[in-house]
């Protein structure tokens, strides 16, 4: 099977991969450290040559899709502040396109701190609800694309201005200005729209979803992460080296993804991101993969629904997602009352992915139960829980911050 699915790298190609039905039941987590034939995998070469690769190919045929080549982005400054937040900030707006015209547009926020004598260590992640939502200046204009009925101050699926500077303090720039850390964000629809049958995105657009095994939403939100990551490093006034990606939810599971397949994410935060994220698919407790698939098609492959009432075939589980990642530091956050996301599995998954990093000669997770509410394991696998629901917060960014100082 391994020779098969190496034979497959770089491509769609279904034929190279055994049939879901002929699949093992696997009812433990599989270990990251053993090849899908049962060869154990025992050096750092073994593990980026042999199994980072094969662990790549699974996760693309069975579960999230395939991700076309890079393409060549473009991008142009259209405002700039450099006063901003009293002249502690600079804030600029960007128009990436993602390949050539008429491809789709990432409308890029910036806000990078003046108080620097080199380049900023950035902060990148997708918003839900539009960029004029983060800060109260008018010249940030609306986001005109569709969006989700249930956001706020959505009307008939577009935003209107009643909803500018109400996600404030879900980001809570100019705490990381004050920190010395740019952010960097875009709405997510700019990509990809979140809905079923979308059109104008990148999978209408770069690549047409044909196979069942072709990138779902998940894989095209991660992939323009990647392609954002391109434009950034070409910013001087950003440290290309010292990229933190971050997502909430269903952004964090597209966050994780575009990590675990890019080593130039100096740093990855998936907050809350649970099932088909952080949480693991073989998990009793909360969202199944059954639920997700059903509630959500259009996030992964179609393969992956094959999955949905045996979980258990997967030749793989979250923890190798985050395994992939090795050895750069991962942190995950969980809320108390966020069941639903799976905490305590999330929990799981980190320490099961701690031999790949102990391999690679990086610290795992430094503890063996979850911690108590408001503690932080900051080690470079790293865990917080925290009272509340799901949602991100003013709080949640200030363990992101504490964490990015440890380990950038």
């Amino acid at each position: 099977m391994t020779a098969l699915l190496l034979s497959a790298f770089g491509a769609s190609g279904a034929e190279s991969f055994p049939p879901v039905s002929e699949l093992p039941l696997r009812p433990e987590t599989p270990d990251p450290l053993v090849m899908v034939d049962g060869t154990p995998v025992t050096s750092k070469k073994e593990w980026f040559e042999k199994r980072r690769p094969e662990l790549k190919a699974l996760f693309q045929h069975y579960m999230y899709g395939w991700f076309p080549p890079p393409v060549k982005v473009t991008g142009k400054t259209t405002y700039t502040d450099r006063n901003f937040f009293d002249g502690k900030a600079t804030l600029k707006l960007a128009t990436i396109s993602l390949g050539k015209a008429p491809a789709p547009q990432v409308h890029l926020l910036m806000v990078i701190p003046n108080r620097r004598n080199k380049p900023a260590p950035v902060f990148l992640g997708m918003n839900f609800s539009g960029n004029h939502t983060l800060v109260a200046d008018p010249k940030v204009p609306v986001t005109a694309a569709w969006m989700l009925p249930e956001l706020p101050h959505v009307v008939d699926n577009h935003a209107t201005e009643a909803g500018r500077g109400q996600e404030a303090d879900t980001w809570a720039l100019e705490q990381s200005i004050d920190r010395g850390y740019a952010v960097a964000t875009y709405y997510c629809g700019d990509v990809e729209l979140d809905k079923t049958n979308a059109g104008g995105g990148v999978r209408e657009m770069i690549h047409v979803p044909r196979a069942p095994d072709d990138w779902g939403t998940i894989a095209a939100w991660a992939w323009g992460m990647q392609r954002v990551m391109d434009y950034l490093a070409r910013d001087r006034d950003i440290d290309s080296k010292r990229i933190a990606l971050v997502g909430h939810s269903r952004l964090g599971k597209a966050a994780l993804l575009a990590g675990a397949f890019d080593e130039r994410a100096a740093l990855v935060i998936p907050l809350q991101a649970g099932c088909g994220g952080t949480a693991p698919s073989r998990g009793r407790t909360g969202e199944s993969v059954k639920q997700i698939n059903t509630r959500f098609p259009e996030w992964f492959c179609g393969v992956f629904k094959q999955f949905n009432d045996q979980p258990e075939r997967l030749p793989f589980d979250q923890d190798c997602l985050i395994a992939l990642c090795a050895p750069r530091p991962v942190l995950l956050g969980a809320a108390v009352e966020d069941t639903w996301a799976n905490p305590s599995g999330a929990f799981e998954m980190l320490q099961a992915a701690g031999g790949a990093y102990r391999l690679t000669g990086a610290e795992g997770l430094a503890a063996q139960t979850m911690p108590g509410t408001n503690q932080v394991i900051d080690s470079n696998l790293g865990f917080f829980i925290r009272p509340g629901k799901h949602s991100m917060t003013r709080g949640d960014w200030k363990v992101f911050l504490d964490f990015a100082d440890k380990h950038l």
